[in-house]
């Protein structure tokens, strides 16, 4: 069973507290993470690159100049791609980079990140954050506090607007509901940092589910 790190609201270092097995169940399964997060990559990608092929430029008609006798290297057309203005060879076309991920194997994948993270020691577990209203200043003091140093993922019990908009500064920081973070945000902090009612609410929703079976 894994345990992770837990800071009060006011930054104070309190006793370790277990993770729920039901998400942290030790496997990290590298395959399906490394699939996964290179598709989220590849559905990012907009596909709308293009450029003219030599079909498709304007002019070049005729030939520039005469075959022979004028000491320059012979062209057939200015639409070639050697020519400044030419079209272009093997151009990129738009086109979709969608690749489609079925859900299992994205919540396989997101254990896995979390796995990853709880065992090198890079999740942590905090009080909610209740802000009043956005003070940058303050959130990033309180990471420091918690020494969630690097690139932070804080996963939230529920949407929290104003801890949301603290973060929108910091580029190394991103606020996310618990829940709707995806494989890729994992792997992409260095550090994760949940609330613990976030993992609370988990497991009394699982319990409910299992006596209802």
């Amino acid at each position: 069973m894994y345990k992770a790190r837990y800071y009060k609201a006011d930054g104070k270092k309190g006793r370790a507290r277990a993770l729920p097995e039901s998400l942290f169940d030790g496997v990290v399964n590298e395959d399906v993470l490394h699939q996964v997060v290179t598709a989220h990559l590849a559905n990012r990608r907009q596909g709308t690159g293009s450029a003219k092929t030599r079909s498709q430029v304007r002019g070049g008609n005729r030939k520039p100049w005469r075959q022979k006798g004028t000491g320059r290297a012979r062209h057939g057309s200015i639409r070639s791609p050697i020519w400044e203005g030419g079209g272009r060879a093997f151009p990129p076309i738009p086109r979709s980079w969608r690749t489609r991920v079925p859900k299992r194997l994205k919540g396989l994948a997101r254990r896995s990140a979390y796995n990853s993270r709880a065992a090198e020691d890079r999740l942590l577990l905090i009080d909610g954050l209740e802000f009043e209203e956005p003070k940058t200043k303050r959130l990033a003091e309180y990471l420091e506090t918690i020494e969630a140093q690097g690139r932070v993922l804080i996963l939230t019990d529920g949407r929290n607007e104003h801890l949301f908009l603290s973060a929108r500064n910091l580029s190394h920081v991103e606020v996310r509901p618990f829940g709707e973070e995806s494989a890729y945000d994992l792997i992409w902090a260095e550090n994760v940092v949940v609330e613990r009612s976030a993992l609370e609410a988990l497991e009394e929703t699982e319990e409910e589910e299992a006596t209802d079976a």
